[in-house]
């Protein structure tokens, strides 16, 4: 289980010196429960994160547990670390938007036409309960040609689950390269 401290100054300068040791900035909130400023260890936070089997983590901070979902992050945009992420309580019960990962497998049609494949929608937002959220969405893009795409009414969802994006919104397609 990851383990993380108590930010106890939210200011510029004591987030700068928690970066300095190494510390990634964290926020963690839920529905009606009060949000707790973190830090967890950077290199601990990434091992964690991809060692990880669901979508939902087990986090320790202040002694409390709490089952947690990557919400938003931030990263530098010249030396691409981690600066920031906001990890949300999935709380059992409550129906809630979560943020899910798309995954593609296959190798499309499109390849020996000349084409590219383009994933539009990294992640798609849907409304559901903890216990009853997806993974990921894995589309197979085996049958994609240039200028055929997958769109959003296209994809099977679980019960219990429902995508909040219109349903003619792009998620990956293939396009011919220029």
């Amino acid at each position: 289980m990851l383990e993380g401290i108590v930010r106890d100054s939210i200011g510029k300068k004591a987030t700068k010196a928690l970066r300095r040791d190494g510390y990634l900035i964290a926020n963690i909130y839920g529905k009606g429960l009060e949000n707790i400023n973190a830090a967890f260890k950077d290199n601990e936070f990434i091992k964690a994160v991809r060692a990880k089997e669901t979508l939902i983590f087990d986090v320790k901070v202040d002694g409390k547990d709490f089952p947690v979902i990557i919400q938003e992050y931030q990263r530098d945009p010249v030396t691409n670390r981690l600066l920031h992420v906001d990890l949300r309580v999935a709380q059992k019960g409550l129906l809630a938007s979560y943020l899910v990962p798309v995954k593609t497998t296959g190798t499309p049609i499109g390849f020996k036409n000349k084409g590219v494949l383009i994933v539009s929608k990294k992640r798609l937002l849907v409304k559901a309960k903890a216990e009853d959220l997806p993974n990921s969405f894995t589309l197979d893009v085996s049958d994609l040609d240039v200028g055929n795409s997958i769109l959003i009414r296209d994809i099977e969802v679980p019960a219990n689950v429902t995508l909040m994006d219109a349903d003619r919104v792009s998620v990956v397609g293939v396009i011919k390269a220029k």
